[in-house]
């Protein structure tokens, strides 16, 4: 034997384990860095359709939850609620709701799929501020003419209990609606469609 060939089959089985040691080490580097692109569970809650059981609220009362990130107020409106809404036609900027802040299906002056559950994106549309919900008619702090809506603390828009924002406000457009439908009579699912729409 010479040290020639020695020399050779030492070279050779040092390049096979390098390279299998090396590619070992490129798949371990690699299955993380892909696995990053994937969203995170977190993410993909974030986004997900949220259901509610709304059976239980009672009228006037109002609830909130997260859909996206932001939250979504759900109000069981009264008869007296919804004559407000059907009231303030001339005192609101967009009273046929022209502006895209509802799905297509949402085609009324009380911006929902059944007249007495509002369902509205709890964000003001001058700066993204939490408007309070203000249910009481006429309280001292909002004047005589107030018949219960949102009121945004932050530089004062006022919307009406459909979401429907007053003229000469901050606010330019007319709160969101998200899309929602009905499951049945009590659960309500904010993030899709009802069948058909």
């Amino acid at each position: 034997m010479n040290n020639g060939d020695v020399s050779q089959g030492r070279r050779r089985f040092l390049i096979g384990a390098t390279s299998v040691v090396g590619g070992i080490g490129v798949v371990g580097a690699a299955v993380p860095f892909v696995a990053s692109w994937n969203p995170s569970a977190k993410a993909e809650a974030a986004g997900a359709p949220v259901s509610v059981n709304v059976g239980k609220l009672e009228p006037g009362q109002q609830i909130t939850v997260e859909w996206r990130g932001k939250p979504v107020w759900i109000i069981r409106r009264t008869p007296e609620m919804l004559e407000g809404i059907e009231g303030l036609n001339d005192t609101v900027k967009d009273p046929e709701s022209e502006a895209p802040q509802q799905p297509t299906y949402i085609d009324n002056i009380y911006r929902s799929l059944q007249p007495e559950i509002a369902v509205l994106v709890g964000l003001c549309t001058h700066l993204g501020c939490v408007p309070s919900y203000r249910p009481e008619v006429a309280p001292a702090d909002l004047g005589p003419n107030w018949v219960g809506g949102l009121f945004c603390p932050c530089h004062g828009s006022r919307y009406d209990l459909a979401g429907r924002v007053y003229e000469a406000q901050p606010a330019p457009l007319n709160l969101e609606v998200p899309p929602h439908r009905f499951d049945d009579d009590s659960t309500l699912t904010i993030g899709l469609d009802p069948e058909g729409a």
